[in-house]
């Protein structure tokens, strides 16, 4: 029986999201093909047919993943052109913080990983996160040329708050940690 394109490109999409659930939480090392088939619900044949093996899924979950931060700033910029920054932290150490790790945003999740992946991975990851930080420059105050250096910054300290709220145990040091970095994005990124 042959499958409709239709059919294909919902299966792949539903692949593609169960993998970026299950290599969010579990790490590449930590997520074997049967995970990730049982998540999709479907045979290994199936992810087969989508895929050419785990590392040509993780790039392709780990590209959509850093497509989707692009999308929700593009969708930040847009509804809130002067306020967008404060928008994205606050978003950011809030639900991004406090969802579950198989929907957490893929720079703090995913990037331990693609430091260990191929050669192919990384410059994939290399040129999204480029692009990823000319569009904040982008939306950065004009007046120097320092915007991608800030851009940069602005990125690590959120990603790297979330992963440090993320990882103790203690929840009010956890909101202290996000509020702290949030206070301190719009300086960083000079606004």
């Amino acid at each position: 029986m042959r499958y409709s394109v239709e059919h294909k490109q919902e299966t792949r999409a539903r692949v593609v999201a169960a993998a970026g659930r299950v290599f969010r939480r579990e790490g590449f090392g930590g997520a074997g093909i049967d995970a990730l088939t049982k998540a999709a619900g479907v045979t290994n044949g199936a992810f087969y047919g989508h895929f050419k093996s785990k590392g040509e899924a993780f790039r392709t979950v780990v590209l959509e993943g850093l497509q989707e931060l692009r999308d929700g700033i593009a969708g930040l910029k847009a509804n809130w052109p002067k306020d967008w920054l404060r928008a994205f932290s606050a978003y950011y150490l809030g639900f991004k913080r406090t969802c579950d790790l198989g929907e957490s945003c893929a720079l703090p999740s995913l990037s331990p990983d693609v430091v260990r992946a191929d050669l192919e991975t990384r410059g994939a990851y290399t040129d999204m996160l480029k692009t990823i930080i000319d569009d904040v420059a982008a939306g950065l105050p004009m007046g120097d040329d320092a915007r991608q250096d800030r851009a940069i910054a602005l990125l690590a300290l959120l990603s790297g708050g979330v992963t440090l709220a993320r990882a103790v145990s203690d929840p009010a040091l956890s909101e202290r940690i996000a509020r702290v970095i949030e206070q301190a994005a719009p300086k960083i990124a000079g606004i």
